[in-house]
């Protein structure tokens, strides 16, 4: 899709975000980036900031201080300029009662102006792009939820824009309209597109996302890379294993080599911490072995986003004194 796609690159950065409801603060000093052509997720349990940070940058609200920039424009000098830039897809759809797909799609491409072919050709690529011309003479309201989600992203995308905010997109879809949503995110940030998706379903985000921030009561607990805040919270290897023998014997065995600490019982796994290189994994493995171990199963354990979350989180509330 040609029409969709961004040449420059450019970035979204929140600096000191802060936004106050009376006494409530909603949002304490909030700083992350992100860059075109990468999907970032936003995580953080209900509550935490995350639908307060995209209206914000949607221009929906305004900060009480602190300031953003989308490719380069503030969101409180520039408004008008950001919103052209911005497609914000809320966490909740609304439609027109007896208006068509089409109708739909083409009514917000006249309210941003479009004309003529331009506007024929932007409503056309759209329904294109996110499957939605068999369905374009359709009323809205007989659609599916997962088909009302691609109609909401394709008003958000109607006017091209360099940025997407999507607010738990996922919610209340079944898992093939999960898939094809995930999809089309990973489309688009291959077309240029800057996207910021929040999700409670971290499995999926860990999936398309490059980058993340972990927001918890307003306040950002880290952002990055990752697999840069993996090394951050566990420098050493997570070796996970199984053998036919009681945990006692395993972990009696483990403690004796080279590397190896804190070993612990994880469901029905068995995991502990190694701290050598890669290439002595396979010497690791056939010593335990060789001390008369019987392992059934021996792998490296790729921690995915909700471990880096529980991780985070749970250190952030012992910091502040809760169990």
């Amino acid at each position: 899709m040609v029409a969709l796609s961004e040449q420059n690159s450019f970035s979204v950065r929140t600096e000191s975000l802060v936004k106050d409801f009376g006494k409530f603060r909603a949002l304490d000093s909030v700083d992350f980036e992100f860059s075109s052509g990468q999907v970032h997720g936003f995580i953080g349990p209900n509550g935490a900031g995350k639908t307060t940070t995209m209206r914000i940058l949607a221009t929906l609200d305004n900060p009480s201080s602190g300031d953003a920039k989308i490719a380069g424009h503030s969101i409180c000098d520039f408004p008008y300029e950001v919103r052209r830039l911005v497609g914000f897809v809320p966490d909740w759809f609304s439609g027109f009662e007896n208006t068509t797909v089409h109708e739909y799609l083409d009514f917000f491409a006249r309210a941003y102006g479009l004309s003529g072919k331009t506007r024929t050709d932007s409503v056309g690529n759209i329904e294109e792009f996110t499957g939605l011309v068999p369905l374009r003479d359709k009323l809205i309201t007989e659609l599916s939820r997962g088909m009302q989600q691609r109609v909401c992203l394709g008003r958000a995308l109607v006017n091209n824009p360099k940025v997407l905010l999507l607010d738990e997109p996922a919610a209340n879809l079944d898992p093939k309209a999960r898939i094809e949503l995930r999809e089309l995110v990973r489309a688009l940030a291959e077309l240029g597109k800057a996207v910021l998706i929040s999700s409670h379903i971290l499995t999926e985000l860990s999936e398309i996302c490059d980058s993340v921030t972990i927001i918890d009561k307003g306040r950002i607990l880290v952002s990055g890379k990752i697999g840069d805040i993996k090394k951050s919270l566990h420098p050493h290897t997570i070796l996970s294993i199984k053998a036919l023998c009681g945990a006692d014997v395993l972990e009696k065995a483990v403690l004796e080599m080279p590397g190896a600490s804190n070993p612990r019982s994880a469901g029905k796994d068995f995991l502990v911490d190694f701290s050598g290189a890669e290439t002595e994994l396979p010497l690791f493995l056939r010593t335990l072995l060789d001390k008369g171990i019987p392992v059934s199963d021996f792998h490296a354990r790729d921690e995915g986003l909700e471990d880096i979350f529980m991780k985070i989180t749970s250190d952030n509330g012992a910091k502040n004194g809760k169990p």
